[in-house]
């Protein structure tokens, strides 16, 4: 295994992370488990999860992925996983997260409170990568850096990252942390795949310029990349195929937002490099995204542990410079598919 570190923190990570969301709804806890157990097997030592999940996001819900977790997690050495989870961002931001009465922000009151949630429900005494799920622009980033840097001197956090942030808010957060002496970001999780390869235009270079790591979410379109989308009707029993009916905005937005025209011609064309490749498309679509100096752990998902394997493969696969360039030319015809 090729192990990588996280920014220029201590976390020596594997190049694929094991993602938890679905954890509590698509997965019971015994296939959780599998999943679980078929990663660590594989050899993969780093986890993702957060403290709303699993999704879609519920009030009823929220927590539980964290806890079926930490239940796994008591059947191995702590020492040999590392723990990624992440707080809630601003009410004001992104949505309204269903907990602690929708009054979220990243504030010293907020970030202290749903640490201790999380090292609760996981059965723990440290996170190892603590990340913000998306920022706060109303709270003063000063305020939100030094509430997090608490956690770090306390040592409930080893480290700290951020996701779905922009080049402006990850360089003034950690110039502001470099200033006052605070705990800096040393990673960052956004939505990064063949279909939406916008962190190319600008945060790739921060990363390179800031040794601040990309942990790319999504890596497969949300399942896009499959081709499963690429038929006359909508698969029924799919996460997008079960957003566009839902009764919820949001998720029709983001069901809109993967499955388009656009992206599905992209689709099409990847899915003809796997095959001129020999490559599952899902295995294809994983192995580019971890193919870029500023990736550290590129994150993966499953509803049960047999949809792994495809990607796991790719940790065996090392894309070369033609089939990059490939990759590249759909761009020219469709150059971004997500929008």
């Amino acid at each position: 295994m090729e192990y990588r570190y996280v920014g220029k923190s201590g976390l020596r990570v594997s190049p694929i992370c094991m993602g938890t969301m679905s954890f509590g709804t698509w997965s019971d806890k015994k296939e959780s488990f599998k999943i679980l157990d078929t990663a660590f097997e594989r050899g993969i030592n780093f986890y993702d999860t957060a403290e709303v999940y699993p999704v879609p996001p519920s009030a009823e819900l929220a927590g539980l992925t964290e806890e079926i977790f930490g239940e796994w997690l008591k059947t191995k050495n702590r020492d040999s996983v590392l723990v990624a989870t992440k707080v809630a961002g601003a009410a004001s931001g992104w949505f309204v997260p269903p907990i602690r009465s929708g009054l979220t922000a990243i504030d010293r009151h907020n970030v202290e409170s749903a640490v201790e949630g999380s090292l609760r429900r996981m059965n723990i005494d440290y996170i190892d990568l603590y990340q913000v799920h998306w920022p706060d622009l109303i709270v003063p980033i000063e305020e939100s850096m030094e509430a997090l840097d608490r956690l770090v001197q306390s040592g409930k956090v080893r480290y700290l990252g951020t996701s779905n942030e922009n080049a402006y808010g990850l360089t003034k957060s950690n110039a502001v942390a470099d200033y006052e002496g605070l705990a800096r970001f040393h990673s960052i999780q956004n939505n990064f795949s063949l279909i939406n390869p916008r962190f190319l235009d600008e945060l790739a270079n921060v990363c390179r310029k800031e040794q601040v790591s990309l942990l790319p979410y999504s890596p497969i379109g949300g399942g896009v990349l499959s081709g499963k989308y690429n038929q006359e009707e909508m698969p029924r029993n799919t996460r997008f195929g079960d957003y566009i009916h839902d009764t919820n905005p949001r998720q029709k937005a983001m069901a809109d937002r993967f499955v388009n025209k656009a992206t599905l011609a992209a689709t099409s064309r990847f899915l003809e490099i796997a095959k001129e490749e020999d490559l599952a498309p899902v295995t294809l679509a994983t192995a580019w995204s971890m193919n870029f100096d500023f990736v550290a752990s590129t994150i993966i998902g499953a509803r049960t542990a047999d949809q792994l394997d495809e990607s796991l493969a790719a940790l065996n696969v090392k894309l070369s410079d033609e089939v990059m360039a490939k990759c590249n030319d759909v761009y020219k015809d469709i150059p971004y598919p997500m929008g």
